[in-house]
């Protein structure tokens, strides 16, 4: 029986893998929206992203995130909530700092809305509504400093970010997990039989 305390390399690198999602929700929000440059297209960029992201996390991760028919819409509906924010909050820029604060605020729906839904499956699910804005922080961080051409105002980060966020969120998914299962036995101490 495997220790489900001990860090699961297997889940973590369907999980990162996982990035590939971000990709191709990127170019669906691009090309139904053209650039994130007004408030309308952040929403429904959001909203694509967003779904196709939820879906790529429930298809590495469904036995942990449970219900397609919850995990994908609240994602994709907290995505345009948080990308229709963040992106008016820093007037549609695209420096390195406006892109980190619009992720930051981009993440804080998705967060608040993943950690509501991860909350009887994961112990102190809060600590992922925490981190998500940060991570989405750091995603748009390491895009940017790689060179990508984010003045083409993206729905969401590129690779560079998205492989960044998913390798970093699934460190962090795999110790809530284990900190959810009950430790493993210890084993019984054996007593010598008295003759």
């Amino acid at each position: 029986m495997q220790d489900q305390h001990r860090f699961n390399t297997k889940a973590w690198l369907l999980w990162t893998a996982g990035f590939v999602a971000f990709i191709i929700g990127g170019a669906l929000a691009t090309g139904a929206t053209g650039r994130i440059n007004d408030f309308r297209s952040a929403l429904i960029g959001g909203l694509i992203a967003g779904a196709v992201i939820g879906t790529g996390q429930w298809l590495v991760a469904r036995r942990l995130l449970g219900n397609p028919q919850t995990w994908i819409p609240a994602t994709a509906v907290a995505m345009s909530i948080g990308l229709g924010v963040g992106a008016w909050a820093v007037g549609y820029g695209t420096s390195l700092g406006e892109l980190a604060l619009m992720g930051f605020i981009t993440g804080i729906p998705i967060g608040v809305a993943q950690a509501y839904l991860l909350r009887d499956r994961l112990a102190n699910a809060w600590v992922w509504a925490a981190a998500v804005p940060l991570l989405w922080a750091l995603g748009w961080t390491v895009t940017t400093a790689g060179g990508i051409d984010v003045d083409q105002q993206f729905a969401v980060f590129g690779a560079y970010g998205a492989i960044t966020f998913m390798a970093l969120s699934g460190v962090l998914l795999d110790r809530l997990r284990a900190a959810t299962s009950p430790p493993a036995p210890a084993p019984a101490p054996t007593k010598a039989m008295a003759h």
